[in-house]
């Protein structure tokens, strides 16, 4: 009997012992379903821009406001500013049930040259890990221009990767992806790593390539052969790959990002309500 008694108190231990762990499992499991579908039902599809070196995360207000200006569908504007130190400021908002807001990223150090692209990719992989964990999206749109173009690139070869969050467009707008190069057959160290690791970039992506020409070759900073270069890197290795010129007035290099007709293509192929529809190689004049 005694012994029975002692089984019997071993058992209801076992089934307590079990209950209390189970309890907090319970908890723990519903927690992570919820935050799961949260974030697969996320409707949030950001425009996430960079702009070239030299310029600010004011770059493109313009711009913002141009596309404002032609829609009844209001895009939220926030303003993200990376530090040398990792230091995140952010101005602006993105305003409730605005499903396609723009975000900017600017950096303190926004130098030229090739070592400050890859400082600076570093530096916008620690910005885009904090705003995906803030807003909890599951999908982007990417913009760069002149070097911001550089910028995404390398993030994609070197971080995107750690991310389960899929890139489904990228636009790039006089992106001089071989430097100063007027040469294909010259490639830059820059060039040729971005080469090298292309098979890094995520298969998924659609990109447009834009080049400016204010005269017959250059937007006057960046040859077209050096925005040309970058199919090299994307061409093949991503899911649509396409080159686009822009001609005539707003076509010089700093008039990129207010140009009409760039900002008709960023409506056309980048802007959620356009999405799914098939590139379209083409010469704008």
């Amino acid at each position: 009997m005694k012994l029975n008694k002692k089984g019997l108190g071993v058992a209801l231990g076992v089934v307590f012992f079990c209950i209390f762990l189970a309890i907090p499992a319970y908890f723990w499991s519903q927690t992570n379903v919820k935050d799961l579908a949260r974030w697969h039902n996320s409707r949030l599809s950001p425009v996430i821009m960079i702009p070239g070196s030299s310029a600010t995360q004011n770059r493109f207000d313009g711009l913002v406001a141009k596309i404002n200006s032609r829609s009844t569908k209001k895009h939220s504007l926030l303003k993200v500013k990376v530090y040398n130190d990792g230091t995140i400021k952010y101005s602006g908002k993105i305003r409730p049930k605005d499903e396609e807001p723009f975000i900017v990223v600017g950096f303190e150090n926004n130098k030229d040259g090739y070592n400050n692209i890859l400082k600076q990719a570093k530096l916008f992989n620690k910005a885009f890990a904090e705003l995906s964990e803030k807003y909890e999206f599951n999908n982007f749109k990417a913009f760069g221009h002149s070097n911001g173009g550089l910028i995404y690139t390398a993030f994609f070869e070197n971080y995107m990767s750690d991310y389960d969050i899929t890139p489904k467009v990228l636009m790039t707008v006089g992106t001089p992806y071989n430097f100063s190069e007027t040469s294909l057959q010259r490639k830059t160290q820059m060039l040729a790593d971005f080469i090298k690791n292309r098979d890094r970039l995520p298969k998924e992506l659609t990109v447009y390539t834009v080049a400016g020409t204010e005269t017959y070759d250059s937007d006057g900073l960046v040859p077209e052969r050096s925005v040309e270069a970058g199919k090299y890197i994307y061409q093949g290795a991503v899911k649509h790959f396409t080159q686009i010129t822009v001609t005539g007035q707003d076509a010089q290099h700093s008039d990129l990002p207010q140009n009409d007709q760039i900002i008709e293509l960023l409506e056309r192929y980048v802007l959620q309500q356009n999405q799914g529809q098939k590139p379209k190689s083409k010469k704008n004049s």
